[in-house]
Protein backbone atom coordinates (compact mmCIF):
# COMPACT_ATOMS: atom_id res chain seq x y z
CA UNK A 1 0.00 0.00 0.00
CA UNK A 2 1.40 3.38 -1.01
CA UNK A 3 2.09 5.91 1.70
CA UNK A 4 0.95 8.84 -0.42
CA UNK A 5 -1.76 7.73 -2.79
CA UNK A 6 -3.28 10.43 -5.02
CA UNK A 7 -6.42 10.61 -2.89
CA UNK A 8 -4.29 11.25 0.23
CA UNK A 9 -2.83 14.32 -1.45
CA UNK A 10 -6.30 15.55 -2.48
CA UNK A 11 -7.56 15.21 1.10
CA UNK A 12 -4.47 17.00 2.42
CA UNK A 13 -4.91 19.91 0.00
CA UNK A 14 -8.60 20.15 0.91
CA UNK A 15 -7.79 20.25 4.63
CA UNK A 16 -5.19 22.97 4.10
CA UNK A 17 -7.68 25.04 2.10
CA UNK A 18 -10.30 24.67 4.83
CA UNK A 19 -7.88 25.63 7.59
CA UNK A 20 -6.16 28.58 5.99
CA UNK A 21 -8.46 29.71 3.21
CA UNK A 22 -7.52 30.45 -0.38
CA UNK A 23 -6.30 33.97 0.37
CA UNK A 24 -3.85 33.08 3.16
CA UNK A 25 -1.98 30.35 1.25
CA UNK A 26 -0.18 32.67 -1.23
CA UNK A 27 0.90 34.87 1.68
CA UNK A 28 2.30 31.83 3.51
CA UNK A 29 4.15 30.61 0.44
CA UNK A 30 5.60 34.07 -0.13
CA UNK A 31 6.83 34.18 3.47
CA UNK A 32 8.39 30.73 3.15
CA UNK A 33 10.12 31.75 -0.09
CA UNK A 34 11.54 34.91 1.50
CA UNK A 35 12.75 32.92 4.49
CA UNK A 36 14.51 30.38 2.27
CA UNK A 37 16.13 33.19 0.27
CA UNK A 38 17.44 34.86 3.45
CA UNK A 39 18.72 31.51 4.75
CA UNK A 40 20.63 30.82 1.52
CA UNK A 41 22.05 34.35 1.56
CA UNK A 42 23.24 33.94 5.15
CA UNK A 43 24.85 30.58 4.34
CA UNK A 44 26.63 32.09 1.34
CA UNK A 45 27.87 35.08 3.39
CA UNK A 46 29.18 32.74 6.08
CA UNK A 47 31.14 30.68 3.54
CA UNK A 48 32.77 33.82 2.07
CA UNK A 49 34.00 35.19 5.41
CA UNK A 50 37.33 33.74 6.55
CA UNK A 51 37.37 32.02 9.89
CA UNK A 52 38.72 34.19 12.68
CA UNK A 53 41.66 32.83 14.62
CA UNK A 54 40.86 32.06 18.25
CA UNK A 55 41.47 34.94 20.63
CA UNK A 56 44.29 34.51 23.12
CA UNK A 57 43.22 34.34 26.70
CA UNK A 58 45.56 36.28 29.00
CA UNK A 59 47.41 33.91 31.25
CA UNK A 60 46.84 34.29 34.95
CA UNK A 61 49.89 35.07 36.97
CA UNK A 62 50.58 33.64 40.39
CA UNK A 63 51.68 37.01 41.76
CA UNK A 64 49.36 38.56 44.27
CA UNK A 65 48.81 42.27 44.30
CA UNK A 66 49.24 43.97 47.66
CA UNK A 67 45.98 44.92 49.31
CA UNK A 68 45.32 48.59 49.77
CA UNK A 69 43.88 49.78 53.06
Amino acid sequence: MDLFAPWHIVILIGAVLLLFGGQKIPEMMSGIGKGMKEFKKAMKDEEEQPAEPPKQIPSASNKKEPMKE
